[in-house]
């Protein structure tokens, strides 16, 4: 009988007395003289499977030979090991060889650094770090769904290729099938009717202009997928390539958002320790000791809520020496963010910011300085999300536009919006990878994303 690793933890009591075959791939041979112990993995659950095996078999020297990473088909019956930390192992009766694994083969049974391991990303999903990191990206990804299905948002696939730059910072990809030897030019400029697309296109930043669209149909919908950022940012929380969900939902404001946005990451905490125990317990153990409690801890209380000035206040009141001195018009740094959620002792959302070093699409406040835009600082991970009410008032919207010269030509439908039934309405961003760090306590980006894209590095 055909099964898996994952399968017989959860019910080997049922297959006592039955044959059983497994196939998996060797994490540890140790050879004995008349015996021996292989750690299978098969990659359907984070554990290892103990195979014994012993000099009755026909080709026990051949297996004794068996080199870590090889592929194997395993034949055998359970053997119950209750005062053993695994509570069975499999006793085998036959071991064959499905694929060998040369002697340089990279990933030995040792712990080895993390930028070691992110220069074999083909073969590091192998290592118990990275099973752990990356099943539960797959987890995630089906947890973050369920939230808002449950909840009856549409779900938009919002284009990859666009002419709107929805931050306004020019931080896109360039999307051309012009000969780059042979760019055609009128008056020294690039003939972008010439192009594919008739117009300068690029990888988008953000679906989030295309979703509000959508939420003015269907009231609450959300995004989930990829967004490109050409910036050159070597740090690390910063990638080229990410995956951001962004919610949209209509007639609701600012208040509604972080409502929201507390209630989803709340949902995804206890989800996912429900579902991944043993994932969970290992990177407790061996990443960020602490670990589970701290995020048990987020579910006891409701996050706090203060205004940007509040945060400078705060900072500039704390008798710290900061590198970057807080300012009442400036970004919150990582080194404020840190304190903040410090003094906090948790999740704290920041709300009201400065407009002018806020997006266009942001609604103005009464004040005329500040817009109705929020971030959540998060122990671990510092701005998880970030998130506005937007503004629904074209002349206004119009007016920022101009401010901050945006220009509006390919966004006519943007502002259409606003013409036809336009509805307070608001919406954020969650970088899924920034989530996935925060859940699992990895410190660096590119151990959460299997092939990160960064300047100079797009291998694989």
């Amino acid at each position: 009988m055909k099964t898996s690793v994952r399968h017989l933890y959860h019910q080997y009591q049922d297959y006592q007395d039955k044959s059983i075959t497994l196939m998996g791939w060797v994490r540890n041979n140790r050879a004995q003289k008349a015996f021996g112990f292989i750690n299978l993995n098969d990659g359907t659950f984070f554990e290892t499977i103990q195979v014994v095996y012993d000099d009755i078999l026909e080709n026990f020297k051949d297996i004794q030979k068996l080199r870590v990473g090889a592929a194997i088909k395993v034949v055998g019956s359970i053997v119950l090991t209750p005062k053993r930390p695994q509570p069975f192992e499999i006793k085998a009766s036959v071991v064959e060889l499905v694929g060998d694994s040369h002697e340089d083969y990279p990933i030995q049974p040792k712990r080895h650094s993390r930028e070691f391991l992110r220069t074999n990303a083909h073969l590091r999903p192998r290592t118990n770090l990275f099973t752990a990191v990356f099943r539960l990206r797959s987890l995630l990804t089906a947890i973050i769904h369920e939230f808002f299905q449950s909840r009856d948002f549409v779900h938009v696939t919002t284009p990859l290729i666009t002419t709107s730059d929805a931050e306004g910072a020019g931080q896109m990809f360039q999307v051309t099938t012009l000969d780059l030897n042979d760019v055609p030019k009128e008056n020294k400029q690039v003939n972008y009717t010439k192009d594919f697309f008739g117009k300068k296109a690029g990888l988008t930043v953000s679906g989030q202009l295309q979703a509000e669209i959508f939420a003015q149909s269907f009231k609450d919908v959300y995004t989930f997928g990829p967004t490109f950022r050409a910036e050159q940012s070597n740090t690390l929380t910063h990638v080229s390539e990410l995956w951001m969900v962004e919610p949209e939902m209509a007639f609701a404001d600012l208040n509604d958002d972080m409502d929201m946005a507390e209630s989803m990451v709340k949902y995804i905490i206890r989800e996912i320790l429900k579902r991944a125990p043993e994932e969970m317990t290992f990177l407790d153990k061996f990443v960020e000791k602490g670990l589970i409690k701290r995020l048990e801890k987020v579910l006891d209380k409701s996050f706090d809520r203060i205004t940007h000035k509040e945060a400078i206040e705060i900072l500039l009141n704390s008798n710290q020496t900061f590198e970057n001195e807080p300012s009442h018009t400036k970004d919150l740094a990582k080194e404020h963010e840190k304190y903040l959620i410090k003094h906090f002792n948790g999740p704290v959302f920041v709300r009201d910011w400065p407009k002018d070093i806020k997006a266009f699409y942001m609604r103005l406040n009464d004040d005329k300085q500040t817009v109705a835009a929020m971030d959540l600082l998060v122990p671990g991970a510092g701005e998880l999300i970030g998130g506005s009410q937007r503004e629904e008032r074209l002349d206004v919207l119009e007016k920022r536009m101009q401010e901050m010269n945006v220009d509006d030509t390919d966004l006519w439908w943007y502002k259409d919006l606003r013409k036809y039934g336009s509805t307070p309405h608001a919406g954020y961003g969650l970088g899924f990878a920034r989530m996935l760090m925060y859940l699992t306590g990895v410190e660096n980006i590119r151990d959460v994303i299997p092939f990160p894209r960064t300047p100079k590095h797009c291998d694989f």
